[in-house]
């Protein structure tokens, strides 16, 4: 396994409702990338850090895809990915230690940048979905990262730069956090799971509504949940002039250490720290 332990990017599935996802998130202050269409039907919009980006994923309506993964999932945060430079390698190491899912797959995306359009090209392997019943957890393996990390992507009003923290809410929270120490080839430390750069954090679901309160999200009938996403920044204070002039379908919380955010349509919460 190589490259496993540093995080890749997030993924917030939006189904059909790609348009008012990028409206939510341009009003929040992130540079956007252009809409891109994935080979396996899905299409996308990234918001570019250093070395980690979020994705809102989604599947055009009515159209043909062989995305049955975001087809059936709630909206919400939906994907928790790693980096591997090599996705054999992965698969082998998912294999033993019981978490492997689907071998290696590829598959691309056209991007048009210097006036043409490319190829970004990535291969991909997925944790057997069982594991973690909150989303999608695979790694990613770039033939391209010219083409997904650009400098003209990568400057925020908000002054988001990095993801150093991926939080889950879990009614089996002891036994996930266990299951992302060995997928990370990890220690636990109060249910804490490390990757170079940040941590799955695996609260319980008493812990996570108290760490967020009324903009939690809700497990209802789930085992589990991805219940929310840490973004650093570097300019919080333009961030809380922006939520504070108020977004439509944004529920915002500003205190003096962290801001926090509700995408209301599409379940998602984010905290953005110093």
């Amino acid at each position: 396994m190589t490259s496993a332990n540093k995080l890749d990017h997030t993924v917030i599935n939006v189904g059909s409702g790609m348009d008012g996802a990028e409206a939510a998130f341009s009003g929040l202050g992130f540079v956007i990338t252009p809409r891109g269409y994935h080979s396996t039907g899905s299409y996308n919009h990234l918001m570019m850090f250093g070395t980690d980006y979020l994705e809102l994923l989604g599947l055009p309506e009515g159209a043909d895809h062989q995305r049955p993964d975001i087809a059936n999932a709630p909206n919400g945060i939906n994907g928790l990915v790693f980096k591997t430079d090599d996705a054999d390698e992965t698969y082998a190491h998912l294999q033993s230690i019981g978490q492997a899912g689907d071998p290696p797959r590829s598959f691309s995306r056209p991007v048009d940048v210097d006036g043409g359009t490319k190829d970004a090209k990535f291969r991909t392997v997925t944790v057997r979905a069982d594991v973690y019943p909150g989303g999608r957890v695979y790694f990613c393996e770039h033939g391209t990262p010219e083409l997904v990390w650009r400098p003209e992507w990568q400057s925020h009003a908000n002054g988001t730069v990095a993801i150093p923290e991926f939080v889950v809410a879990s009614k089996s929270a002891d036994k996930e956090a266990g299951n992302f120490a060995a997928l990370l080839g990890c220690n636990v430390n109060n249910n804490t799971a490390a990757f170079d750069g940040g941590r799955v954090s695996v609260l319980s679901e008493n812990d996570y509504a108290a760490r967020y309160g009324a903009l939690a999200s809700s497990l209802a009938d789930r085992a589990s949940i991805f219940g929310a996403l840490v973004f650093k920044s570097q300019n919080r204070t333009a961030l809380n002039d922006l939520v504070q002039g108020g977004i439509d379908g944004i529920e915002s919380q500003v205190e003096s250490a962290r801001t926090l955010v509700r995408i209301c349509d599409f379940d998602a919460v984010i905290e953005f720290i110093d």
